[in-house]
């Protein structure tokens, strides 16, 4: 009997392997078929064109790294379980657990591996290594071998190489190599150490973007943001949102731009502002050296001196704020609002030099040239060039200068203004000075001499002192303002008095000698003196005016007698060269 039923057992077997063989042929074929059907329909849809090219391409999603799905590799558990009734698919592991994804090294304590869904569930101690450059620890971790996404939570710390990020809530896409958190965290690396409530870094790229409560501390600065991208290679902080850079020395305020953290440069656009001990420079961009206290703006650039109550405008500065100087050019113009009544200055340069820093002797100059023009409601002037010294509060103007105040004219080779707590205190005419009074259209007062003082009072001007060679040409008034005659005189020295912004009196003063003439007989040589010159028409109508230049007229300017300009030192000269 044994032998008889040994030969149906072999045929049964043989039965059996037939069978499974013809199964395993059966779906090899069905898998073969099925294949090339799915890729025609992949290819199909991603051959159909819209109408519409360019919608296409601006609607073409960014291209994913491609993803190799690999098995999530056990090597190595201390202990290890497995129920297939109850989880048939989960691999329960316990004591020093190591877990493989492709070049991705996984450890902790204990752990859950899903075999049907590729991934895993580790606790306690968790840690990830790439390579030599990349480490990851967590308290817990889920990693899907599929989507190559590892989600840590607790204690989160990710090292790669000089940069360290922490914090609770660390999501790290294999694929792409970024890391993001989303409940607060901390990057560090040599130089800065950044916080924000959302955050992510690529450890490819050493690139990372900050969002909401953005602060990057810095030994030498602290700055704020809404919106921040950093380089921890570069050490470059990107400026993307409402920002602040605050030091010792200064505070930037920038929406837009650069700012090297590790070389303390910065590019900064969108109106950005940079403040230093009371000076504000405002510009459409800005660019500044912290090392070296060196500041560029560029067009539409405001530098206000809230200490001296004076700004300064045009569509170039440069400040530096090491040695206290400034320079602006394009449409200059220093503007002083330390009286209430401002006083607006435009030259094609306009220069501020400081000397004897951090003493008690400090003073500024003050430099405008060419084409000076200025203009307060009480006072305004031209001039080839200006220089005024804080020393001694005095504005000199040079070459052709011209100075009004109301309807009073003042002229000569050289004016000297000096100033009392920003009003102007005297000025002194040097070289055929002539002042000049419009009575009407035919009608002037008119006192020339070789030198002259003015003084004032609330900024109006009230006696005139003429010294040397004295010529008048006077119309003295009855009370009713009445013109009742005309005095020509000339001396050595004179007083006028000026009330209400008119010549009240003159009065020479020793040896001299004057004709007074009925209007009705005034001879005609006589009506002007010999240097009068009325210059209305260059004087400036209002603040906008100062930018607009007009010369004298061809045969009216002055002919020095000496050469009053600003002297340059040879000594710069051969610097220069």
């Amino acid at each position: 009997m044994l032998k008889a039923n040994k030969k149906p057992n072999k045929q049964q077997d043989r039965h059996r392997w037939l069978l499974i063989g013809f199964l395993c042929l059966f779906g090899v074929c069905l898998v073969a078929q099925v294949k090339p059907t799915a890729q025609g329909k992949k290819t199909t849809n991603s051959a159909a064109k819209p109408a519409d090219g360019k919608a296409a391409e601006a609607n073409k999603p960014k291209k994913k790294p491609e993803n190799k799905k690999t098995k999530v590799f056990l090597l190595h558990a201390d202990e290890g379980q497995a129920n297939k009734l109850s989880r048939p698919d989960v691999q329960v592991l316990v004591g020093h657990v190591k877990l493989r994804h492709d070049s991705m090294y996984m450890y902790c304590d204990s752990a859950l591996i899903f075999e049907k869904t590729n991934s895993v569930e580790a606790f306690s101690n968790v840690r990830m290594e790439q390579g030599d450059t990349l480490f990851i620890y967590g308290d817990y971790l889920y990693y899907d071998g599929m989507t190559q996404i590892a989600q840590l939570r607790e204690n989160v710390k990710m090292i790669n190489r000089n940069t360290t990020l922490l914090t609770d809530s660390l999501n790290y896409d294999r694929l792409y190599d970024i890391g993001y958190y989303f409940e607060g965290g901390t990057l560090m690396d040599e130089e800065n150490v950044l916080t924000s409530d959302w955050g992510e870094y690529s450890p490819a790229t050493k690139q990372s973007v900050f969002n909401h409560d953005v602060k990057l501390v810095n030994p030498k600065f602290v700055l704020t943001s809404d919106t921040l991208k950093y380089n921890t290679f570069s050490k470059i902080a990107n400026i993307l949102g409402p920002s602040n850079i605050v030091s010792d020395n200064n505070h930037i305020y920038s929406e837009l731009g650069f700012y090297n953290t590790l070389t303390e440069q910065a590019e900064l656009l969108e109106r950005s502002v940079l403040t230093n001990e009371g000076k504000k420079m405002t510009g459409d961009s800005l660019y500044y050296d912290r090392k070296i206290g060196y500041g560029e703006a560029f067009d539409n650039v405001v530098m206000t001196d809230t200490v001296n109550k004076n700004l300064l405008t045009g569509d170039y500065c440069f400040y530096n704020e090491l040695t206290d100087s400034a320079f602006a050019t394009k449409r200059a113009v220093a503007i002083d609002y330390s009286q209430g009544d401002s006083l607006f200055l435009h030259g094609d340069t306009l220069q501020l030099v400081s000397y004897n820093l951090n003493t008690d002797s400090l003073y500024r100059i003050m430099k405008a040239y060419h084409k000076v023009r200025m203009y307060r409601t009480d006072v305004q002037g031209v001039c080839d060039s200006l220089v005024y010294i804080s020393k001694d509060s005095c504005m000199t103007m040079y070459r052709d200068p011209i100075l009004w105040n109301e309807g009073q004219q003042l002229l000569g080779e050289e004016i000297k203004i000096y100033m009392n707590d920003s009003t102007i205190n005297w000025a002194h005419i040097i070289n055929q000075a002539l002042t000049v009074e419009m009575k009407d259209t035919l009608h002037y007062n008119q006192v020339s001499g070789k030198e002259m003082k003015a003084y004032f009072e609330n900024g109006d001007m009230r006696r005139v002192e003429v010294i040397g060679n004295v010529l008048i040409a006077f119309y003295p008034e009855e009370r009713d303002s009445a013109m009742v005659g005309f005095n020509s005189g000339e001396g050595s020295l004179m007083h006028i008095y000026i009330k209400d912004r008119k010549m009240e009196r003159a009065k020479l003063i020793g040896k001299s000698n004057g004709t007074m003439y009925p209007m009705d007989q005034i001879p005609a040589d006589k009506l002007r003196l010999p240097t009068f010159a009325w210059f209305d028409y260059v004087r400036p109508l209002d603040k906008d005016d100062i930018f607009n230049w007009r010369g004298k007229k061809e045969g009216e300017g002055l002919k020095p007698t000496t050469d009053r300009r600003p002297k340059t030192d040879k000594r710069n000269l051969i610097n220069m060269k």
